[in-house]
């Protein structure tokens, strides 16, 4: 996975989640644009930024990075109506 596919990975969890890039930024204590600047690929994350978003998203770094896996999200979706 290189720089392109982060961006994409986190801009389509995001939109599945139906957030705004700057509530999502302000949700995990960083800047309005730090999700944004992540996704144009003005900036990198961190390995802290990425830890904090896959907690915002209720995920593990490996199930982040596995770009196929879509079950977690439907599990973690199933957990959150409930």
């Amino acid at each position: 996975m290189n720089e392109k596919d982060i961006a994409l990975r986190l801009s389509q969890l995001r939109k599945k989640r139906d957030v705004s890039a700057r509530d999502m930024s302000l949700s995990i204590g960083q800047n309005p644009s730090y999700i944004n600047n992540i996704e144009t690929g003005k900036t990198k994350p961190s390995l802290d930024g990425i830890i904090l978003i896959c907690e915002y998203f209720g995920m593990t770094l490996s199930e982040f990075f596995d770009i196929d896996s879509s079950y977690s999200l439907k599990m973690n979706s199933i957990i959150n109506d409930l």
